[in-house]
C-alpha cells in the first residue's frame, strides 16, 4: 500500500461519517460536492459533524481516492470505514430511506 493509500486508509477509519470532496461543508466546490452534503443534511445530519477532505488540496488524495475505493468520481461518501458512493448512489439511497439506516440518523 503506499503512503497516499495509507493516508487514506487512516482517513477514512478515522472518522464516523466522512466526505471526500471539493470544497467543504460550507463552502463546496462543485454542483456534486454541494448536492452531497446538501443530502447528509435532509438525511438529519449536522454537516459540522461531517469530516470533509477536500481533493482540490490535494492531488495526491484526489487521484488516491479513485483507486483506494475502485469509484471514479468525487465526492466519495464513508460511513464508518464503509464505502457508500457518489452523490448519485447518495440520493438514490436518501429516497429510499436507506442513507437514514446507515447514517443512523432514522427513527
Amino acid at each position: 500500500m503506499s503512503d497516499t493509500q495509507q493516508r487514506i486508509d487512516a482517513l477514512v477509519k478515522s472518522s464516523d461519517i466522512l466526505l471526500f470532496m471539493k470544497g467543504n461543508a460550507s463552502f463546496p466546490m462543485c454542483g456534486f460536492s454541494g448536492r452531497a452534503i446538501q443530502i447528509l443534511k435532509a438525511s438529519g445530519v449536522d454537516p459540522k459533524t461531517v469530516v470533509t477532505v477536500n481533493v482540490l488540496e490535494d492531488d495526491e488524495i484526489r487521484q488516491g481516492i479513485k483507486e483506494y475505493s475502485q469509484w471514479p468520481t468525487i465526492p466519495q461518501l464513508y460511513v464508518k470505514g464503509e464505502f457508500i458512493g457518489g452523490s448519485d448512489i447518495m440520493m438514490e439511497m436518501y429516497e429510499s430511506g436507506e442513507l437514514t439506516q446507515v447514517l443512523g440518523t432514522g427513527e
